[in-house]
C-alpha cells in the first residue's frame, strides 16, 4: 500500500508572490485534514529530488508570465522529470489578468506526455481580484483550492512504474 504524500512546489521567486499565498493555503488545508505533505518553496529549498520522489501527488503553484508558467517551474521538470513520473498533478495559477487561463496547458502536456503524469483537469486560476486587501485569499478562491484538493485526492494514487 502506497502512503499518500502531497508535495506542493511553489515556483515563484518573487518575495511578494501571490502564488506563494495559494501554495501556503493549500498546505494549511492539507494540514487541517491530516494529509501528509511537504511545501517546497523554490526561493529557499536547495534539495528537490528527495521530496519529489517521496510524493504520490504534486501541486505546482505557478505565476503566469506572458501566457506561460514561469521558468523556475519548467526548470523543475528539466532537472527532476524522472522523479515526477506517474504522479497525480494539480495546479494553482496566479496571473495578472483573465486572458491567460489556458497558460498552464503546455506545461501540463509535457508532464502528461513526457512523464506519464495524471493531470487533474480542475485547476485554480487566480488574479488580483481574488485577493482581499492584496494579501488575503478571497472566499471564492479558497473554495476553489479546496475543490482542487478534493479532486486531487479522489480515488487511489496511480501505481508508480505500473
Amino acid at each position: 500500500m502506497v502512503t499518500t504524500h502531497v508535495t506542493i512546489v511553489a515556483t515563484s521567486l518573487d518575495a511578494s508572490s501571490k502564488s506563494q499565498l495559494l501554495a501556503r493555503h493549500a498546505a494549511k488545508v492539507l494540514e487541517e485534514r491530516g494529509v501528509s505533505h511537504t511545501l517546497l518553496d523554490l526561493r529557499d529549498t536547495p534539495e528537490l529530488a528527495a521530496p519529489l520522489k517521496q510524493a504520490t501527488h504534486l501541486i505546482f503553484a505557478v505565476p503566469v508570465y506572458n501566457f506561460d508558467v514561469n521558468a523556475a517551474a519548467k526548470q523543475v521538470i528539466e532537472d527532476h522529470g524522472g522523479a515526477l513520473e506517474g504522479k497525480t498533478v494539480g495546479f494553482l495559477c496566479q496571473a495578472g489578468g483573465q486572458r491567460s487561463y489556458m497558460s498552464v496547458l503546455g506545461f501540463a502536456n509535457s508532464l502528461m506526455l513526457d512523464f506519464r503524469c495524471w493531470i487533474v483537469p480542475r485547476f485554480v486560476y487566480a488574479t488580483g481580484n481574488d485577493f482581499e486587501e492584496g494579501e488575503q485569499l478571497g472566499e471564492t478562491i479558497r473554495g476553489r483550492i479546496t475543490e482542487l484538493l478534493d479532486t486531487l485526492m479522489q480515488g487511489n494514487s496511480p501505481v508508480i512504474g505500473g
